[in-house]
């Protein structure tokens, strides 16, 4: 059994989730203060976990230790695609060509160069909304133009609406789809019918696809993770992207795969794509593809019970906030438009009156006013504490508001 319920100290280890929030969430510095201390923060915001990355892997970077060089690396050898490849192929029923895999630092770099390998200047970018931001960055950079094709939400469950996202994709100046795979940031785990509609449009207009699969590891008990790649085994013009540091915990070791099966793009990547592979990353990366299934389980029935925790103690206490358990992630989405106005900077506000660091819906594009992201990979102890201080802070809100009005 894994102690999911251990309280790390973070501090003092350059961690994005502590010493990072101010520029990321608020784009300011060192400067900005606020009614409580920096350790004194629930932090609820930042997409790593708060659980310590597993024991099997800790152990597979010391093995690598033991080896006492790190010079320039890349993965040579096929041990590393074999244990990747078996853990698709046990979890998800599906693998890919060995010749296909690249690595990357990181899914959001490969997306930055993708974008721009795929795109002519004047092309644009499609994706779903609400959305993972880096998707619009990834557009913006490049000085390609995004379009948006809003979700539909029907109580908290988002479906695609196929008729706006098929009029947009048949525009010919839209090349690329980025597809998230599970969804960031609702929860849904697309299902297949839901997937071969896609890639009829997807197929029909010709399009390039990116698939975003990070999350693909981190369903709730029950669900199945469907890539798209299963859906689609012979389109050349998809990218599927995968990685373990999501499921593992291993965001810092920036290591990512990237499965491209046009060789012609292949080609433009390996010529100017230029990184090497940190050893350590490549040996926690195998070690947790060979020996952390059993912790991922353990992990999955812990992420289950938070978000039920956290399902009854909204439904209980402040009961106008629309709140779905996602089918997929650590992360909960949740709408409290019932008690903020749209113009309300949430992050702010909670940041504020609650010591709470979350990130607000103006953070993921469009269609997504008044939610809240909430990471939900924390100790029940920490969750519990979280919620009370958000709970406490939209009532104080509320009451002040209802007196004011009196």
């Amino acid at each position: 059994m894994y102690d999911f319920d251990e309280v790390i100290d973070r501090v003092n280890t350059n961690a994005m989730n502590t010493d990072g929030f101010r520029d990321y969430i608020f784009h300011a510095d060192e400067t900005m203060t606020f009614p409580y201390k920096d350790e004194e923060f629930i932090r609820m915001w930042v997409a790593d976990m708060e659980f310590a990355t597993p024991d099997v892997v800790i152990d597979g970077i010391r093995e690598r230790l033991d080896k006492r060089i790190f010079g320039y690396t890349r993965v040579f050898s096929s041990d590393y695609y074999q244990a990747f490849s078996a853990w698709c192929k046990k979890r998800y029923e599906w693998t890919f060509d060995k010749k296909d895999l690249v690595m990357s630092n990181g899914i959001i770099p490969a997306l930055y160069e993708l974008v721009e390998y795929i795109c002519k200047p004047d092309e644009k970018v499609l994706f779903l909304t609400p959305s993972y931001a880096y998707f619009k960055y990834a557009a913006d950079f490049n000085h390609r133009e995004s379009v948006c094709s809003n979700l539909t939400n029907q109580d908290g469950y988002y479906t695609i609406d196929f008729e706006d996202f098929e009029k947009k994709a048949s525009d010919e100046k839209t090349t690329l789809f980025i597809l998230c795979n599970p969804h960031n940031p609702t929860g849904r785990v697309w299902k297949e019918a839901e997937l071969k509609k896609m890639a009829d449009i997807i197929d029909k207009y010709k399009l390039w696809v990116i698939s975003d699969e990070i999350h693909c590891d981190l369903i709730r008990i029950g669900q199945k993770h469907i890539p798209l790649g299963k859906i689609m085994p012979e389109y050349k013009r998809l990218i599927t992207c995968m990685a373990p540091s999501k499921t593992f915990n291993l965001a810092g070791l920036m290591i990512s795969n990237i499965i491209i099966r046009n060789d012609k793009l292949k080609d433009i990547w390996y010529s100017r794509h230029y990184n090497f592979d940190n050893p350590l990353s490549i040996a926690a990366a195998q070690a947790a593809y060979e020996r952390g299934e059993h912790w991922l389980n353990e992990l999955q029935v812990y992420l289950d019970r938070n978000f039920k925790i956290t399902k009854e103690y909204f439904a209980e206490h402040l009961p106008k906030a629309k709140f779905r358990i996602s089918e997929a992630t650590y992360l909960a989405w949740v709408d409290l438009s019932a008690y903020f106005e749209k113009d309300e900077n949430l992050p702010l506000f909670f940041a504020y009156k609650a010591g709470v660091l979350l990130e607000g819906g103006n953070m993921f594009v469009q269609n997504s006013d008044c939610f809240i992201r909430l990471n939900l990979a924390c100790p029940k102890a920490t969750l519990e504490k979280g919620l009370n201080r958000i709970n406490e802070a939209v009532n104080k809100k509320h009451n002040e508001k209802y007196i004011t009005a009196s």
